[in-house]
C-alpha cells in the first residue's frame, strides 16, 4: 500500500510542484488549500504524512497543527515556512510539529524528510514483521528499508515499489507493459525510458557494496530477478 502525503498550502504553485514531485515517488497525495480544508482531511483520510505551510490565512498551520494534536491525532507534520526565525520554528515544533523545512526549498531535501517521517513512524508502530527476502536482499514493507548482505540501501518511494514487484515475483519474466501498470499506471504520460533509467539506478543501489546483478534484462522480453548471471 503506497504511503498517503496530505499536502496543507493556499500557494496553488506549491502544491502543484509538491503533487507532481511526490506522486513520481509513487506517494498517493492528496492537497488542501486551506487549514479547515486540512483539518477535515486529516480526519477523513488518516494520512501518512502531513505538509503544512504555516502561512495560510484564517486557519493558519500553527492552528491546524494545535488542533490536531489536541485531538489525539499523531500524524507526523513537517511544516513549511518562510520565516527563518529560530521563534518561528521553535513555536511549531512546540505545538507538535515532528519537522521544519524552511522555503525556499530543494523538492530533493522535502522528499528526505517524508522518508525519515516515514520510518519514524513505522519504527514507533512496531514496523518491521512482514519481509520479503531474495538471496541476501531483504525489503522490509512495514518500515520501508532495504538492505542487501546487511547493508542498508536508500531507495527512493517509487524504487521501493519497483524492487518490491521485483521480489515479490522472483525468477519471473516481468514485461516492461506489466511493470509500467503495475507501478505508473495505465495513466502515465511521463519519458517513455523512464523504466529504464529506475532500472538502471536499481541496479547501481544493489550492487554498489559489490553485490551480483540481480536484476537482468531479457531482450525481447522485459526483466527478471535472479541471481545467476
Amino acid at each position: 500500500m503506497r504511503p498517503n502525503i496530505l499536502i496543507i498550502d493556499d500557494d496553488e504553485k506549491i502544491i502543484s510542484m509538491l503533487r507532481r514531485g511526490l506522486a513520481f515517488e509513487g506517494y498517493d497525495v492528496k492537497t488542501a488549500s486551506n487549514g479547515a480544508d486540512g483539518l477535515r482531511a486529516v480526519l477523513n483520510g488518516d494520512p501518512d504524512v502531513v505538509v503544512l505551510d504555516v502561512m495560510m490565512p484564517q486557519v493558519d498551520g500553527f492552528e491546524v497543527c494545535r488542533r490536531l494534536r489536541e485531538g489525539g491525532s499523531t500524524v507526523p507534520v513537517l511544516m513549511l515556512t518562510a520565516k527563518d526565525e529560530v521563534e518561528h520554528r521553535v513555536k511549531g515544533l512546540d505545538l507538535g510539529a515532528d519537522d521544519y523545512l524552511v522555503k525556499p526549498f530543494a523538492l530533493e531535501e522535502l522528499l528526505a524528510r517524508v522518508r525519515a517521517l516515514l520510518r519514524r513512524k513505522s519504527e514507533q508502530s512496531g514496523g518491521g514483521e512482514q519481509a520479503v527476502v531474495y538471496e541476501d536482499l531483504m525489503l522490509d514493507v512495514d518500515s520501508r528499508e532495504v538492505t542487501r548482505g546487511g547493508k542498508r540501501l536508500e531507495l527512493t518511494a517509487k524504487e521501493f515499489e519497483l524492487l518490491h514487484l521485483f521480489m515479490q515475483n522472483p525468477k519471473r519474466v516481468l514485461s516492461r507493459d506489466l511493470i509500467m501498470d503495475k507501478i505508473w499506471g495505465y495513466d502515465y504520460s511521463g519519458e517513455s525510458n523512464v523504466l529504464e533509467v529506475y532500472i538502471a539506478m536499481l541496479r547501481q543501489k544493489t550492487e554498489e557494496h559489490g553485490g551480483k546483478r540481480l536484476i537482468q534484462t531479457i531482450r525481447g522480453a522485459g526483466y527478471i530477478l535472479r541471481g545467476d548471471n
